[in-house]
This record gives C-alpha cells, structure tokens and sequence, in this order.
C-alpha cells in the first residue's frame, strides 16, 4: 500500500464522516434557528428552552437517519475491505 492509496483512503473517510454527520448536523442548526428567532420574537431567554427541543430533534434525527448512516458506513468498510483483499 503506498501513499497514495492511504491518501485515498484517509480522503473516502473525511467524505464519510461528511455524509454521516451532516444531516444531524443540518437539523440542529435548523432547530437552533428556529428557538433563537422565537426568542428574539419573544424575549424570553430560557436556557433550556435553547437545549431540549435540540436534543430532542437531533435524537429524533438519529433514529430515522440511523439507517443510511449505516449503509455509508458499511460501504466504507466494504472499500476498506477490497483494499485489503487486493494487497
């Protein structure tokens, strides 16, 4: 295995952790700005009112893109696994 393939493969994982983490991503930042426009809208600043419903959202998010994660995942160590073969 020479450089460039642990390039290609370091690059395969960043572009995965990418795919994996942003939708949990996108729908924090979505939920987030959501409560920070109803509390400017509203003046109230609770804390928690910034902190559970993102929870929530994101544990919600979790379980429906729980199975693409895995699909992603598992073709990642599908091209891991090919690598090794090959050598």
């Amino acid at each position: 295995m020479g450089p460039a393939d642990v390039l290609d493969v370091g690059r395969d994982a960043i572009y995965v952790m990418l795919q994996v983490s942003a939708p949990v991503m996108l729908v924090g930042l979505g939920v987030g700005l959501i409560i920070a426009l109803f509390q400017a809208l509203t003046q109230i600043q609770e804390m928690t009112l910034t902190f559970v419903p993102k929870i929530i959202a994101i544990f919600v998010s979790l379980l429906i893109f729980l199975p693409f994660m895995g699909q992603v995942l598992d073709g990642l160590m599908g091209r891991i696994a090919e690598r090794i073969i090959g050598l």
